[in-house]
């Protein structure tokens, strides 16, 4: 298919700013569905109300007048002459408009009408008229210098270019079953919808489409490794691990000693293990994961955890070779950070066999990476991996035995379907000593309180961290609100204590670095988006504070108060909002995360339990794995379906769409 740069009007600039929100290609580019719809209705002069909202289209009667009040400020006045009658139109600081409002121009003006004045303060002109008496307009996610207009201008004539060459994941017997329109009709109209039932009939096929592609893959997958079901030939010496155990600093809880014992049968089985170890935020997955490939060890093979972040790799690193000291098991750590030189020596030693277990992040499963005889497989935060990575990583063994970890609680349901075909096992038992954190919920007007509190734990040498709230429209919003609040703090403590800041925009070293920083205590409040949900583990860090709360789902508020309570001392989380507190008051109410994920589902929906724009297998482009739920058990019944008929053998574009999982 075409590049980006052989659609009419996408330039060099246009490019960048497109790759910024994710469009790579001429795919990308047609599926960036509308994230919302506005419904321009026109209306009508004589039935508005003083004072009311108003949506009408005309022509401009009169040339535009702009008057200059100061810099920075400007207001333009015409008459525009409506179906309904003639009005005034005011509009400020859009003097750049006037050029295009010539007499004649058609347009349309949506603001609020004075009707005893007779006039429109407008808060928007659109160069158009209504075509009909109502139009449904798409608004995209965009980012700076990319306007919705822009957008919608590529996307169409993508569509109109390419549109055919578009590959369309469903096979020809459901589309002919659910009597589906086709891709490029189907496109043309969630971009350009005419009626809201058009609209929700293309929504749904769209929704279908998706859902297929992603179950496919979990079917096909699921049936592999049915294939490959038979497990390494391995005898663990459980005197020497149990004397491993013993030495841990702390006492197991009875979840912890469970997962152990599953994990251990499932090693020792002549099946091969495909488990996935979820546990409530704290609940000491981890030290469950160490013990496994101290098992693995002991039956003579080699272990991999791979984690989502180099920050995560090197925490694990860290405490692995600490718990290990008195060992004699080489433990090693593989980022893309890490010198050529390094990787070289790792890459030997891991093929000879001489190094025992490696951590480390995506670099793992480079084509570079061999190892002699790879045992255990660990996905750390598993939902942060697409299916690809996750395959490629247990595809470079013979036959090793794959553990997932995942600190996101998904309601039971759900997660049997998506994850069916493997075992489960389940910690909810808080570890010994860990304090629970108390949550309050506080109005913006009571920020002096807030303030208060933090001062309170940074007198006691405590750390904080505070969180500003992610927007996705703009490119920028994050960034401004980070940095407003650390003028906020800085005007507060800034004269006793370090204060910076970490967002999603920074190179991964810069994050890293701040990271280790806090860690080690040189900073002592850390101002952050929800770039810190899952990161390294400050015990002195006592205090978490998230502004605009009510922005953010109950299961990321629930992840982000996980960030504190890592010591043994008394933790706190600061709920800032003006709204919405009665949905936040379940934080205060509970710290059992899957009781929450079940909340937020009720609430929201799929999108936040796996946390704030996270890639992977559950990031979904218009589908929603809650209100869509009946169109996933659908999808994953054909999927199954398909993968066992005849049609699949002559279809190439779903081959492809197969085998992606098995490429890097």
């Amino acid at each position: 298919m075409a590049d980006l740069k052989d659609i009419k009007g996408i330039g060099p600039r246009a490019i960048c700013l497109l790759n910024k929100i994710g469009i790579y290609t001429i795919e990308d580019l047609v599926t960036h569905y509308p994230f919302r719809y506005d419904v321009l209705e026109r209306g009508d002069l004589s039935k508005t109300e003083d004072g009311e909202h108003i949506v009408i289209d005309g022509k401009i009667e009169s040339v535009p007048i702009l008057m200059r009040f100061k810099a920075g400020l400007n207001k333009m006045n015409f008459r525009l002459v409506t179906q309904s009658g003639v009005v005034g139109v005011s509009i400020f600081n859009r003097a750049f408009l006037k050029s295009k409002l010539e007499v004649g121009t058609g347009i349309t003006v949506i603001g609020k009408f004075d009707k005893t004045k007779n006039v429109i303060t407008a808060s928007e002109i659109k160069l158009e008229t209504l075509t009909n008496k109502r139009k449904i307009e798409p608004v995209y996610h965009c980012t700076s210098g990319l306007t919705n207009k822009n957008l919608a201008t590529y996307i169409n004539m993508a569509i109109l270019m390419y549109g055919k060459e578009i590959p369309d994941y469903i096979p020809k017997t459901y589309i002919e079953r659910y009597n589906f329109l086709n891709k490029k009709t189907s496109l043309n109209i969630i971009h350009n919808p005419s009626t809201e039932e058009k609209l929700k009939e293309v929504k749904i096929r769209l929704k279908y489409e998706e859902l297929f592609a992603f179950m496919l893959k979990i079917n096909y997958l699921k049936m592999e490794n049915k294939k490959n079901n038979q497990g390494l030939d391995r005898k663990i010496n459980r005197e020497k691990l149990n004397s491993f155990i013993k030495k841990i600093p702390f006492q197991l809880t009875n979840d912890q000693k469970e997962a152990v014992e599953d994990i251990i049968k499932d090693l020792e089985s002549k099946n091969r293990m495909n488990r996935l170890l979820q546990g409530d935020v704290g609940s000491g997955k981890t030290i469950v994961s160490f013990i496994a490939m101290v098992a693995n060890y002991l039956s003579g093979y080699q272990s991999a955890l791979m984690a989502p972040t180099e920050i995560l790799a090197v925490q694990h690193f860290n405490n692995l070779k600490e718990f290990l000291k008195d060992s004699n098991i080489n433990v090693e750590l593989l980022t893309g950070s890490a010198t050529k030189k390094d990787k070289l020596r790792i890459y030997e030693d891991l093929k000879n066999g001489d190094i025992d277990i490696v951590i480390g992040t995506h670099a793992l499963i480079q084509e570079e990476v061999e190892y002699k005889n790879l045992g255990l497989v660990i996905t750390d935060e598993q939902h942060r991996f697409g299916v690809n990575q996750r395959a490629n990583l247990q595809n470079k063994g013979l036959k090793p035995d794959i553990l997932y970890m995942s600190a996101t609680p998904i309601p039971r349901t759900y997660a049997l379907t998506i994850y069916g075909d493997m075992d489960m096992s389940i910690i909810k038992e808080r570890p010994t000593g860990r304090q629970p954190v108390t949550t309050y919920v506080k109005k913006n007007e009571e920020i002096k309180d807030v303030l208060e509190m933090m001062y309170d734990e940074l007198k006691q040498n405590h750390q904080v961290y505070v969180i500003a709230p992610l927007i996705e429209d703009s490119e920028n919003s994050d960034l401004t609100t980070v940095n407003k609040l650390k003028d906020q703090m800085l005007l507060a403590f800034g004269k006793k204590y370090k204060i910076d800041i970490i967002h999603g925009k920074m190179a991964g070293g810069a994050k890293d670095l701040i990271m280790q920083e806090f860690a080690q205590g040189n900073i002592q409040i850390l101002i952050s988006t929800t770039v810190i949900e899952v990161g390294v583990d400050v015990a002195n860090a006592t205090t978490m504070v998230i502004f605009d709360a009510n922005r953010f789902g109950l299961s990321t508020l629930h992840q982000l108060r996980g960030r504190v309570g890592r010591g043994s001392s008394k933790s706190k989380c600061i709920l800032i909002s003006n709204s919405d507190t009665k949905r936040l008051e379940i934080m205060k109410e509970t710290d059992d995360g899957f009781v929450i994920s079940e909340e937020d589902f009720k609430l929201r929906g799929h999108g936040d339990l796996f946390g704030t724009k996270q890639s992977g297998d559950m990031e979904f482009k218009i589908a929603n794995l809650r209100s869509d739920y009946k169109i996933l058990l659908q999808a994953k019944r054909d999927s199954k379906e398909y993968l066992l008929s005849e049609e699949r053998k002559n279809d190439a574009i779903k081959e492809n769409l197969i085998h992606t999982i098995n490429s890097n």
